[in-house]
């Protein structure tokens, strides 16, 4: 509380002449809404925070709040070059964001918030986008997620990943610059248990390791690859050890694992920790803006400190709040478990929220980053329901769909009925009700129909109902008999029943199956135009759903997509 509360005084003392003890209370509850619990408690933090800071200047204010949350001193007014807010200190041309994940399983939804986030700023700024592969844990690699990760950013970006790097095949490069910590005196390789080193630490005492002699270190070092093993020695970087925050105090930047690794094998065994490789990927591939969540904070304070400590220039950190997707399976590691005891058939099992799987159903890139561009980059948690998040990304899938998908009938469970005296005829429908000049699709109309057993047991004797574009019928004592052909008859009729859609009873249809999102199959027939569509092609089955053609064999094999 009192971290948070010191942030916004000084955010808000540095940005007026007098600090607003209400406006502060407001940014502090917004960030911690638990505290709306502890009003009295917080409101007395924030006076104790007024005190602390009165008679600074602006500049030793400017220098404190740069110290404990430099995010709040972007630049109140920032040109917005699109929907997205703009990007502290970026150049047009020159800006280079990336991501990166860890080669654990495909990529999920929630991936794909921060993957399009960034990819529509490199956008925004005709910049670059690079995909980096974080494999420095050899414990927790699934080999294939390699390629699945590659084919999700490709399929995201469409194909705009400027480059692909993947940690483990640059080892050399942060052993080079890790043995130049140490050379500086910045890093020092330490032999302690695990116990005592947390004493120390948390007591904000050295540990006898820190004080040996720069010959010594280089020695310990150079022994962390031929005669230490996993658990006797880790590289630490030199910091404050008596920081406000325990979790800088002469953290870790280098250990001994010994397990196997899918690329590199038992051929290396000592690896770097995630703020090093990191802070030395970001300046090697000249990231010029980290975009991520605020649980990176902290790893973005110590990989400025590592990028300090070698004399480079650290990228803008900008992070977004936790967004919690609600009633979603989104662990990777649960996920491989249930493919490989064959609970599902693989990444793409259509009832996977994984990105594979959303794909072939038909799902659009765009869609995904143009919910990530409704979200938007705010420090504020959200949370996002199942229901919220579908509806939204339906919504901006179908604005993208809904022209290119032409309109086709499709009868499952279907039943057999006669109309008596229906009439036989062509009947042409639009394939698409908005474009005409796509043609027509014809089918060809007897007095003999199949509709689906859901329609059958809507009919209601005594009602006009309505064979869609072909004829006007009712039920009379049990039979189907033929009223007329016009629309405006069942339009201006009072007892009116159903629109329903048909096909006719014809052997020579194709077969059809929907795959739908439950993993259920929905099976009939549809119409003779559905042979003529490629694999991948999105349609509308008319008054049903939007699917995705996955199979052409002896019969026709649907995705479900949406409604």
């Amino acid at each position: 509380m009192k971290e948070i509360v010191l942030k916004f005084v000084l955010k808000n003392s540095y940005e007026h002449s007098s600090v607003h003890d209400k406006a502060v209370l407001g940014l502090v509850l917004r960030e911690n809404p638990e505290f709306k619990q502890q009003v009295p408690e917080v409101l007395k933090e924030i006076q104790a925070a007024i005190k602390e800071v009165e008679g600074l200047s602006k500049e030793e204010i400017g220098k404190k709040l740069q110290e404990l949350a430099p995010e709040l001193l972007e630049e109140k007014k920032e040109e917005v070059k699109g929907p997205l807010k703009a990007l502290p200190n970026a150049e047009q041309g020159k800006v280079v964001v990336r991501i990166a994940p860890s080669p654990s399983g495909a990529l999920h939804v929630g991936h794909a918030y921060g993957a399009s986030l960034n990819y529509e700023y490199a956008k925004m700024y005709e910049g670059k986008f690079v995909l980096r592969i974080e494999d420095t844990n050899p414990e927790n690699i699934y080999a294939p997620a390699y390629d699945l990760i590659k084919g999700d950013a490709d399929w995201l970006t469409e194909k705009h990943v400027e480059k692909v790097a993947i940690q483990s095949e640059r080892l050399g490069m942060y052993y080079d610059y890790a043995e130049k910590l140490v050379v500086l005196g910045k890093a020092y390789v330490c032999l302690c248990d695990a116990d005592s080193w947390r004493e120390l630490k948390n007591n904000g005492e050295a540990c006898p390791c820190r004080q040996m002699e720069a010959e010594e270190q280089k020695r310990r070092y150079s022994q962390m690859f031929t005669t230490y093993a996993e658990g006797e020695a880790v590289l630490r970087l030199k910091t404050d050890i008596q920081d406000k925050n325990p979790a800088m105090r002469d953290f870790p930047i280098m250990r001994i694992n010994e397990h196997y690794h899918p690329k590199t094998g038992k051929e290396q065994k000592v690896w770097p920790l995630m703020v090093l490789a990191v802070a030395i990927d970001d300046h090697e591939l000249g990231i010029t803006h980290v975009l991520n969540g605020k649980d990176h904070a902290d790893n973005a304070k110590k990989e400025t400190l590592i990028m300090e400590f070698l004399g480079w220039q650290a990228p803008e950190y900008k992070h977004w709040g936790m967004i919690n997707f609600q009633g979603f399976s989104l662990s990777s590691s649960k996920t491989k478990l249930a493919i490989e005891q064959k609970e599902y058939n693989g990444w793409d099992d259509i009832r996977l929220p994984f990105l594979p799987a959303l794909r072939r159903r038909g799902y659009q890139p765009e869609a995904f980053r143009k919910f990530a561009v409704e979200i938007g980059l705010s420090l504020n948690d959200k949370s996002v329901s199942m229901e919220e998040f579908w509806k939204m990304i339906n919504s901006f899938n179908r604005e993208i769909i809904e022209a290119k998908a032409n309109r086709y009938f499709f009868i499952d469970k279907p039943v057999i009925v006669g109309i008596l005296g229906a009439p036989e005829k062509e009947v042409k429908l639009d394939l698409h009700p908005e474009f005409a000049e796509r043609g027509q699709r014809i089918i060809k109309a007897k007095a003999e129909v199949q509709i689906t057993e859901e329609d059958w047991n809507r009919m209601i004797p005594g009602k006009l109902h309505r064979l869609m574009d072909y004829c006007n019928f009712e039920i009379v004592e049990g039979e189907w008999k033929f009223v007329s052909e016009a629309y405006e008859d069942y339009k201006n009729a009072v007892n009116k029943g159903n629109i329903i859609h048909w096909l006719p009873a014809d052997n020579n249809l194709p077969k059809v199956e929907v795959l739908m999102e439950d993993g259920s199959v929905a099976e009939g027939f549809g119409e003779s135009g559905l042979l003529q569509l490629q694999v991948g092609e999105i349609v509308q089955l008319e008054r049903k759903f939007f699917c995705r053609l996955d199979e052409k064999s002896d019969k026709l094999k649907f995705w479900f997509l949406h409604k």
